[in-house]
């Protein structure tokens, strides 16, 4: 039998500077991030146009070890599942806010627009090898990486923020508990084929961040929360379990706090319950949309509902 090819775990220093020599993200030895202005894409997408989406027939024949190739190895004799799931990621913010915080947890991004999935794609990757890159030197007793990333000249300030971010985030990846390697993205419909990815209570967390509010009435059945969509959040929500939602647009706050409330698996947490939850920061400011109301003085509306037990058998709800 050959010998077992060496996985990026375990790679040596030679070896993953051959890795960075090659990769994309790499720009003289140097980690670059990705920047947000490389990925032109319009601001909401026709959850209902689009054909072109690959998705297993079911939750078993989805193959996690593509995104989350050090945690979910094929041979590994017990499969970690992914526990939080980022509906409508958009850039990934919150995903990078949240995986130093639990980095035992797999957390999915699912996004629909495809250049904002490349880029959320590219980016953990940049991420991942940022961390491995500065553990290599910080082995070597060599001086820690620093990040390859300047304001362009007349940038605006959303792209000054977002290269500060970014040196940030290089600067500080060697000391990210799990190096990044917990968080992955998929372009999919959520609103469609959920199911298809997680089990019957398979979640514990489902995030809904600063939606699509989709103003016209007729609009109203594309909104990311509804009666028909909520039976499938509770479906691989197991009980427990938190839905959590935020938007600037208080018409959309009080539909979905709405549905959720009349939806007979849900209960409201009240805001002073969730003190202590680490969550809760990072669903207000991680996302650009949250940053975007920051810096525009605007109002932001929270809420967030856990999952009740299932009724016994028989039990009218």
């Amino acid at each position: 039998m050959g010998k077992r090819k060496r996985s990026g775990r375990d790679a040596s220093p030679s070896v993953l500077r051959q890795q960075e020599a090659t990769h994309p993200n790499v720009i003289s030895g140097r980690v670059v991030i990705p920047q947000k202005r490389w990925y032109r894409q319009r601001a909401h997408a026709n959850p209902f146009s689009d054909h072109s989406l690959m998705y297993p027939a079911q939750p078993s024949d989805m193959d996690w070890s593509i995104h989350f190739p050090e945690m979910c190895a094929r041979d590994a004799p017990v499969q970690k599942k992914v526990e939080f799931a980022d509906v409508g990621c958009g850039f990934g913010g919150l995903l990078m806010r949240l995986a130093p915080l639990f980095p035992d947890t797999l957390m999915l991004g699912m996004e629909i627009r495809a250049q904002v999935t490349q880029y959320v794609h590219d980016k953990i990757h940049a991420l991942r090898l940022a961390h491995k890159q500065a553990k290599t030197m910080s082995e070597e007793g060599k001086l820690e990486l620093e990040a390859e990333v300047q304001p362009a000249a007349g940038a605006q300030d959303a792209e000054c923020e977002e290269d500060r971010q970014n040196e940030y985030l290089v600067k500080q990846a060697g000391h990210v508990a799990g190096g990044y390697q917990n968080i992955g993205v998929i372009r999919t419909n959520a609103m469609k084929f959920l199911p298809n990815f997680f089990e019957q209570g398979q979640l514990t967390k489902i995030f809904f961040l600063f939606p699509d509010p989709h103003f016209k009435a007729r609009k109203h059945k594309a909104r990311i929360i509804s009666p028909t969509l909520l039976a499938e959040y509770a479906y691989v929500l197991r009980p427990g379990g938190i839905v959590y939602t935020v938007t600037d647009v208080r018409d959309l706050h009080e539909w979905m706090v709405k549905h959720l409330t009349d939806f007979p698996l849900f209960e409201r947490i009240p805001d002073d319950a969730l003190k202590q939850d680490p969550c809760v920061d990072a669903v207000m400011y991680s996302t650009e949309e949250g940053r975007k109301v920051e810096r525009n003085e605007g109002d932001k509306f929270f809420a967030a509902f856990v999952r009740r037990d299932d009724p016994p058998v028989g039990e009218e709800s």
